[in-house]
C-alpha cells in the first residue's frame, strides 16, 4: 500500500513542474523587461528612473536590446603584441 502512495507523490512531483513550465507563460521580473512595455509611460523617464526599472538600468552591462543586433561594421580586434625573444623577466 505504501508503494502506491509513494508512486502518486512521485508522479505529482514530476508532473507539477512540467505543467508549470508548459502553461506558466512568459513572466518578467520587472514590467520594463518586456519589450511590449518599452513605450509605456511606466518605462519612460523620469517615472522609471525613480524605481531604477528603466530598460537601461535592467540591462546594465549588456547591450541594450532595443538597439537590435550589432552591426557588421565593427572593427576587428588588434593583433596581440609578440613577446620579445631573449627578454628576461625578473
Amino acid at each position: 500500500m505504501n508503494d502506491k502512495k509513494l508512486f502518486k507523490w512521485a508522479a505529482v512531483l514530476i508532473v507539477l513542474p512540467i505543467g508549470l513550465a508548459i502553461f506558466g507563460g512568459d513572466k518578467f521580473r520587472y514590467p520594463c523587461q518586456d519589450p511590449a512595455n518599452w513605450d509605456t509611460p511606466q518605462c519612460q523617464k523620469p517615472l522609471c528612473d525613480v524605481t531604477r526599472t528603466c530598460p537601461e538600468h535592467i540591462f546594465k552591462g549588456q547591450r541594450d536590446p532595443r538597439l537590435g543586433p550589432p552591426t557588421e561594421t565593427a572593427q576587428a580586434p588588434a593583433p596581440a603584441a609578440k613577446p620579445q625573444q631573449g627578454a628576461e623577466c625578473k
